[in-house]
């Protein structure tokens, strides 16, 4: 087992450092390029046609849940204890500074994701018996490129990814900030999140997608809310901590209070890494539930992976990082969890339960869409009767997590979590140019309503999908 983790460091070391990061980024800016940044120059259509349209029902197209359902399953999970902890670690080992290259990832991962959601709605599949519609990176890797092996090594990342880094890391989350906030026993804990948990996914997309969509919003909501508290009762600080991320940007801050100091390069790896790992732009989990949505052009649903980046990163994770900065906590030594937590409490009396109960929310509603994604990878791989089987180990490991049992699998899950982005941005780069054709497709006529898959004329025949009937 010793040798096993040694390999699995070594991996993980290139997975999640400066090779990946360069890739996703440099994934994100070629992507750009190629859309002439349609995203940048259209972001008030996209803010009007999704913040705007949160609520409203869908006026066409196909799919299984509504496009707000879609994406408050890939806000589930990909808000989680990242925004929090994640946040907090970065502005503690890289400085202010972090901040502001957190925000140029999460600029090029709107792209980024956009394209994804893009290429995940245009080759998902419909089973004609059920109606139920699959798709992801696995779809159109295989449909788009006909490379089958690439798209099943993806989906075996994804199905192993979920069960340590979208389950048991998240249970043990909740269980210890439950446990040193109100002392309950992390058992108790355990026990109720796997009951919650199997009543919510053994529903299957449809009920996911109706407890997300009104869990999402009251989340990120009570987080917010409080951060904006703290915010307005130190309004006096906030220009200060916008002075400190601008001005260490570029330099990196020197050692003061707790705090050890840091160079140029440590803000700027860990702010990217904050940025890319907290949205997952690049790392293709959230298409999956995207590519179950109503709608009746790609490029619609695209835009509501912009604003699930723009949600995730650009608003909670700032939040998280304005509260810390103006508290003056961040300089006290403490890193991750604790120090946003410190951050809060000093803010106002009982801040710290704003804290505990965010991380738990954010974690669970983690847990329900990663079930979602591991379910999907395991059918691309085994087929729709492995789905149960696969239910039936996700849904124990829930507790099993939450008492910190099989640590190596959180290990190993973390790193295959990362490696699902290697599949996934090779199809994004060769399918880039079925991404710009549908963007043209779109924006001659963005408010026009299309039937039956019109878009899959403006796709290159090169590209078409493969076993189209």
């Amino acid at each position: 087992m010793s040798s096993i983790l040694a390999i699995n460091k070594a991996i993980g070391d290139f997975v999640w450092g400066w090779p990946m990061l360069i890739m996703l980024l440099g994934t994100g800016l070629f992507l750009g390029f190629r859309t002439r940044f349609i995203v940048i120059r259209k972001f008030g259509y996209i803010l009007k046609n999704t913040v705007m349209k949160m609520f409203s029902k869908n006026s066409g197209g196909e799919g299984e849940i509504s496009a707000f359902q879609a994406v408050s399953t890939a806000l589930a999970a990909t808000v989680g204890t990242g925004n929090i902890a994640g946040v907090a670690l970065a502005i503690a080992v890289g400085g202010p500074g972090a901040v502001f290259w957190m925000w140029l990832s999460a600029i090029l991962g709107m792209t980024t994701k956009f394209s994804e959601v893009i290429l995940a709605v245009t080759y998902r599949t419909r089973d004609k018996k059920t109606n139920a519609y699959s798709g992801g990176p696995m779809y159109y890797i295989e449909r788009g490129l006909g490379q089958k092996w690439l798209a099943k090594l993806f989906a075996l990342f994804g199905a192993l990814a979920a069960l340590g880094t979208g389950n048991m890391t998240q249970s043990n989350s909740i269980a210890q900030s439950l446990n040193t906030a109100f002392n309950i026993d992390m058992k108790v804990v355990g026990i109720v999140l796997t009951v919650l948990t199997a009543i919510v996914i053994l529903g299957g997309i449809k009920r996911i997608g109706q407890v997300t969509e009104k869990f999402v919003p009251l989340m990120a909501a009570f987080y917010i809310v409080g951060a904006i508290a703290i915010l307005c009762i130190n309004a006096g600080q906030i220009p200060n901590a916008f002075g400190l991320i601008f001005g260490s940007a570029f330099t990196g801050h020197a050692a003061a209070g707790g705090f050890a100091g840091s160079t140029l390069m440590m803000a700027l790896r860990n702010g990217v890494a904050r940025g890319v790992f907290t949205n997952e732009a690049g790392l293709g989990s959230a298409p999956i539930a995207h590519a179950a949505a109503t709608t009746d052009h790609p490029v619609r649903q695209g835009l509501w992976g912009v604003f699930e980046v723009f949600v995730d990163t650009l608003v909670i994770c700032t939040m998280t990082a304005l509260v810390i900065l103006v508290s003056g906590e961040w300089t006290s030594g403490l890193q991750g969890a604790a120090l946003t937590t410190k951050a809060f409490q000093s803010g106002f009396k009982g801040g710290h339960y704003i804290v505990s109960i965010g991380l738990t929310l954010f974690a669970f509603s983690t847990i329900l869409g990663w079930s979602y994604y591991g379910e999907k990878c395991t059918e691309y791989l085994l087929g729709e009767k492995f789905v149960k089987i696969y239910r039936l180990i996700y849904i124990p490991l829930v507790f099993v997590g939450s008492i910190g049992g099989l640590q190596a699998i959180w290990a190993i899950s973390d790193t295959v979590n990362g490696l699902m982005a290697l599949p996934n941005l090779v199809g994004l780069l060769f399918l880039s140019g079925v991404i710009v054709s549908l963007v043209k497709d779109f924006f001659k006529d963005p408010d026009r309503i299309r039937q039956n898959e019109e878009y899959m004329e403006a796709i290159p025949d090169k590209y078409k999908p493969r076993d189209v009937e």
